[in-house]
């Protein structure tokens, strides 16, 4: 088992080592919905839209990536119109965390999830406002630490009305990191008690900045299932993870916890970036969606 993860451990670190240092392509292509018509589009002032919803389709071998058609699902139709009726003007939507909120992998550099939600809810006029201060690498204490030592961000939290929250992975990889030669499942249920500790004190804060906005902690999925499907205790560790997050919102006021792992499970198409680790444009759809039906189910 030793061996297992010591493997796992190597191929892990070589990931997100030649991610950081692969540099970025100048350029990258624009993403657009080809059913927008033209006209459309500038009398919007809109150079994508997010409205049409259509379930992801795998992209043919060397299609261009302007011809992709990657689209929300069709059941988030009603939920989208909820949404655009909820949102009040000038509302503040402030996302925080880690590479997942920065949108690590979005090979449309648009930011992500946070930056779908964002077209979607003002495609055809401003409605809410968002912040994002997602930082690549973060773990849980850090973001504690930013918590209390960003001021900038802590003046965002304090108007929100609305938090997204990702939180957690990097907190799995530095287990990883710190114990590569020796890894074992011990070291992952050590650490995540420092991880439930630390989560409480977020929630905490975050109540102590803005006890009226409404919290959205979402769950990460497992990255090495299409490769170690086998490795059956790397599931449990995102599964309990996973629950450790979701427990801790249950026990407090206006928080949700909103689940993502089941949405990469034995997908057809890619949902993950060149680094195998991060969601692509794909990914980050389909978190957009689940984001947006949680949010309209709640305040809906």
């Amino acid at each position: 088992m030793k061996k297992r993860y010591f493997l796992l451990a190597a191929m892990i670190i070589g990931l997100v080592t030649a991610f950081i240092f692969i540099p970025k392509e100048s350029s990258r292509p624009t993403l657009i919905n080809p059913t927008l018509q033209e006209s459309q589009r500038e009398e919007n002032g809109l150079d994508e839209t997010e409205i049409q919803m259509n379930e992801p389709q795998p992209i043919p071998e060397g299609e261009p990536a302007e011809n992709e058609q990657v689209q929300l699902p069709d059941r988030i139709t009603e939920a989208i119109q909820n949404t655009l009726q909820f949102f009040r003007k000038e509302t503040q939507v402030v996302a925080i965390g880690d590479s997942l909120t920065q949108g690590v992998g979005d090979e449309t550099e648009r930011g992500g999830y946070v930056g779908i939600i964002e077209r979607t809810i003002n495609w055809d006029r401003d409605i809410a406002e968002f912040s994002n201060f997602g930082k690549r690498g973060s773990r849980s204490d850090q973001l504690l630490s930013r918590l209390n030592n960003d001021e900038e961000m802590v003046s965002a939290l304090a108007k929100a009305d609305m938090i997204l929250v990702t939180i957690g992975a990097n907190d799995i990889m530095q287990v990883v990191k710190e114990n590569i030669t020796n890894l074992t499942i011990k070291q992952f249920v050590e650490e995540r008690q420092v991880f439930e500790r630390n989560l409480e004190e977020i929630i905490n804060r975050l109540h102590e900045l803005n006890p009226d906005s409404q919290i959205y902690l979402i769950g990460f999925y497992n990255p090495f299932e299409r490769y170690f499907q086998d490795i059956e205790e790397l599931q449990m560790i995102a599964d309990a993870w996973n629950d450790t997050t979701n427990t801790l919102a249950d026990q407090h006021e206006n928080i949700t916890y909103i689940p993502t792992d089941d949405l990469f499970h034995e997908s057809e198409v890619n949902l993950l970036a060149e680094d195998n680790f991060h969601p692509n444009y794909n990914g980050y759809h389909l978190i957009a969606g689940r984001v947006l039906e949680y949010i309209t189910n709640e305040e809906s």
